[in-house]
């Protein structure tokens, strides 16, 4: 369906500002639902220039040092500059709870979710790729002497063309004391090639400011939730708006996202169609969904199915999904699909 056209997809590392947000939220929700799987949470964290703000609401019998996980997790990701933690988290307001508490649904909203053929991962090819390129630049970090320059921080993006790669560009954040021309050749033969195979045509762009030195909170601003088109499936289907870190599972912006990718990628898994989309929405305190609409490639309609063998209703997806356990920071990077060892990438019989 998108052969003849145009687009472009970017993923980034784990130590760009924004995912610092994103997994520091996770890793906080985590340390409650250690303690107390039923928590509720909901954390928003923001870094910038030595500051790093969590705050939220939080219903649960656990007891979390934010400011400790945060700093923890910063240091862990390579960056070594000294961070001011504010904390403000507090109870879920009781207007929410008194909804969620029979089973409804954590807010409203519309979410999407997608799985072609395309790909053994049953995503679009350029999302895969660009993926295995953040990825790869972290591996390379962390294990390749000849590579020990990286820093933490960094982007790629992929530009499509009538099905065919027009342009990779990889932006890495690096040691002073090596030149341009040595970071493109490096990359370009030992991660740009090896994902993206033969080059003939493709345009390779690396570091095209000219050099990226200071990177994570100290060069840029960080958000939870603002890479929530790198978190999906890089723009190419419709989004709800809603991003899915530092949220528990009774949040149907993460739940039922992830429901709608285990029933779309089980669609096409069983040769239901080559595409699949579905499309649920909520009312915030109501456990059953306005709609579930789900609809393959060639338009045809395939709800039928999927409300036959998929429950939408919360608590249904979190028994199904098993959602209670503290997985989350694990999918805070790197996109939460098309990686296995997520329960909702798991292929079943319909």
């Amino acid at each position: 369906m998108r052969n003849n056209q145009t687009y472009t997809v970017e993923s980034v590392t784990s130590g760009h500002p924004d995912k610092i947000c994103d997994q520091v939220s996770d890793a906080i929700l985590d340390a409650y639902i250690v303690q107390d799987p039923t928590s509720r949470v909901a954390v928003e964290t923001f870094g910038s220039h030595g500051l790093f703000v969590a705050g939220g609401e939080v219903t649960s019998r656990g007891s979390v040092d934010a400011a400790k996980i945060a700093r923890t997790f910063y240091r862990d990701l390579g960056y070594k500059d000294d961070l001011q933690i504010m904390t403000n988290i507090v109870q879920q307001s009781p207007d929410i709870a008194q909804g969620v508490d029979t089973g409804g649904a954590g807010d409203q909203g519309i979410m999407y979710g997608y799985a072609t053929k395309e790909t053994p991962e049953y995503m679009p090819r350029a999302v895969a790729l660009v993926h295995k390129l953040v990825q790869g630049l972290e591996h390379l970090r962390k294990t390749d002497p000849e590579c020990s320059w990286l820093g933490p921080d960094g982007k790629s993006q992929i530009t499509m063309e009538d099905g065919k790669v027009r342009t990779v560009l990889i932006s890495c954040q690096h040691a002073d004391s090596i030149e341009q021309p040595q970071i493109k050749e490096i990359l370009t033969r030992k991660l740009i090639g090896p994902v993206m195979g033969d080059l003939t045509g493709i345009e390779v762009l690396v570091n095209p400011t000219g050099k990226f030195i200071i990177g994570g909170f100290a060069a840029d601003t960080g958000l939870t939730g603002r890479k929530i088109i790198v978190d999906t499936y890089g723009g190419l289907v419709r989004h709800g708006g809603g991003c899915f870190s530092g949220k528990d599972p009774t949040k149907v912006d993460r739940s039922a996202a992830y429901m709608a990718r285990f029933a779309a990628k089980n669609v096409v898994a069983n040769g239901l169609a080559k595409e699949c989309t579905i499309a649920v929405a909520y009312a915030i305190g109501r456990a059953e969904p306005l709609m579930v609409y789900a609809e393959a490639e060639d338009g045809r309609d395939v709800s039928a199915v999927v409300k036959e063998k998929f429950d939408f209703r919360p608590k249904e997806i979190i028994e199904r999904l098993n959602l209670r356990r503290p997985i989350y920071a694990a999918t805070a990077a790197y996109g939460h699909f098309g990686r296995e060892g997520f329960p909702w990438e798991e292929i079943i019989s319909l």
